[in-house]
């Protein structure tokens, strides 16, 4: 059965968490990893939302550590689909920390993870459609083209 094509709007997730004491390090600040794993469960939820199925993480690329949250802050997570492929997809992952007493927002960190969509038997199969509708998703999608295009050509020269 073919999956109807969706615009990033209908997957994407908004999501918030509180960073605590047990996920800081001696400086007070997130671990890395706590951060890195709350992406990876948003961008999954994400992919899966898309092809409404399963999805396994391919890889993460270009995760960037922009500001520390410290404990206390809200941690707010945004994730939607970029772009898609044959088989895999991009999803993009914005985190922002927010001051709970005044609302003010930073971005702290930004990430590109590409999914496998699997059949029941555990093989790609095909992912459904992006229906790009907002000069943002445009905007997202080249960008996803051209990060895509890059990882194609690093594989290439590294199998040489």
């Amino acid at each position: 059965m073919k999956k109807s094509a969706k615009t990033p709007a209908e997957t994407a997730i908004e999501t918030r968490y509180v960073l605590a004491p047990h996920m800081v390090n001696a400086l007070g600040t997130a671990f890395g990893g706590v951060i890195m794993s709350w992406i990876d469960v948003v961008a999954a939820m994400v992919a899966q939302r898309h092809c409404e199925g399963t999805v396994v993480t391919a890889s993460v690329d270009t995760m960037s550590f922009l500001d520390p949250i410290y404990i206390g802050d809200h941690v707010i997570l945004k994730a939607s689909v970029n772009y898609v492929g044959r088989t895999s997809l991009e999803v993009g992952v914005t985190v922002n920390k927010e001051n709970p007493i005044n609302g003010r927002q930073n971005p702290t960190t930004t990430a590109y993870l590409t999914f496998v969509h699997l059949d029941n038997d555990g093989q790609p199969t095909d992912v459904p459609k992006l229906l790009l509708e907002t000069e943002e998703d445009k905007r997202r999608h080249e960008n996803a083209r051209a990060r895509v295009q890059a990882r194609k050509e690093l594989r290439k020269k590294i199998r040489k």
